[in-house]
């Protein structure tokens, strides 16, 4: 976008996003906006459903010339499902807990002024997103890394508690599930080739982290029209203990249990396993998904 031009922004706020910052950061955000002579369009809702309903009319409606969401990886993945394979720019006001995806793009985080400066008067970026389609028909896109393993399988126990909140609950469940976790069989096909092996972490990235600053695929690109897909095979639970904390320096990938495969089309199967995507819940295993380059223009 260029400055001094007067745009129609259709905003999101998760008003939950950062331990509830998500709510200030984005009212400061869209009084910016609104003080630069932008018109607002207030897309969000009660929940994602209904807020993803609302943004595709309002795209379908031309009513709109860019989206921005407020909040955290939730919120860009819902971003990501209303732009992609669209023309409609998108902007990420970043007040989420995590923000891997806008913190990996170079985007500021926790900083209103500093997004809106990037929104309204920085360049566009053209990034790869990942399509899916429903046994329905129905697309659902991801940007950042689909966790379809050990980490999938917390995040499905961790959901299904309302106590304790916050971080806390990942610890439980990853405490929990740690005493009865056993390696998955899986089938892992990347552009037709087909692999059959045993393992404890299967993740599929077109971005490099995810939870919070994990690099999970380090050399993951948000543009190289390539899916870095992570295999961590069998290993001791006491192995894992010791392997996994590297990953929050990417270092994990030296061991020798650590595989990486690249490729365009994956994929994934397993049983008894939901993956996650952007930190959200995406699809149950099996799925398939497959890399479209520059399909998402990001204000950057």
């Amino acid at each position: 976008m260029t400055g001094g031009e007067r745009l129609r922004i259709g905003l999101v706020i998760n008003p939950t996003a950062g331990k509830n910052t998500g709510a200030r950061i984005g009212r400061e955000a869209a009084s910016l906006l609104a003080a630069g002579g932008h018109d607002i369009v207030d897309l969000s809702a009660m929940d994602g459903a209904h807020a993803l309903e609302r943004g595709r009319d309002a795209i379908v409606g031309q009513s709109v010339d860019c989206v921005v969401v407020a909040g955290g990886d939730g919120m860009v993945h819902l971003g990501v499902n209303l732009v992609a394979g669209t023309d409609i720019p998108l902007g990420i006001i970043a007040a989420g807990t995590g923000n891997d995806n806008a913190r990996e793009l170079g985007l500021p985080v926790r900083d209103a002024a500093k997004a809106v400066e990037r929104i309204t008067h920085g360049a566009t970026r053209r990034i790869d997103a990942v399509r899916h389609v429903t046994p329905h028909g129905d697309e659902r896109w991801f940007v950042g890394v689909l966790a379809a393993g050990f980490d999938a399988v917390v995040n499905e126990r961790a959901n299904g508690w309302n106590w304790p909140k916050g971080r806390m609950r990942y610890n439980l469940a990853i405490a929990r599930e740690l005493g009865v976790f056993k390696p998955i069989p899986y089938v892992v096909e990347i552009d037709g080739s087909r692999h059959e092996t045993k393992a404890m972490l299967v993740a599929v990235a077109n971005g490099p982290a995810y939870g919070g600053g994990m690099k999970v695929v380090p050399s993951a690109e948000f543009d190289d029209g390539l899916l870095d897909v992570l295999i961590v095979h069998e290993l001791s639970i006491p192995t894992l203990l010791r392997v996994f904390p590297r990953i929050f320096k990417g270092t994990h990938v030296t061991h020798p249990a650590v595989e990486i495969l690249r490729g365009g089309h994956v994929r994934l199967e397993a049983k008894g396993i939901v993956a996650y995507a952007d930190g959200e819940r995406f699809e149950p295993l099996p799925l398939e998904c497959e890399v479209v380059p520059g399909a998402v223009t990001v204000l950057t």
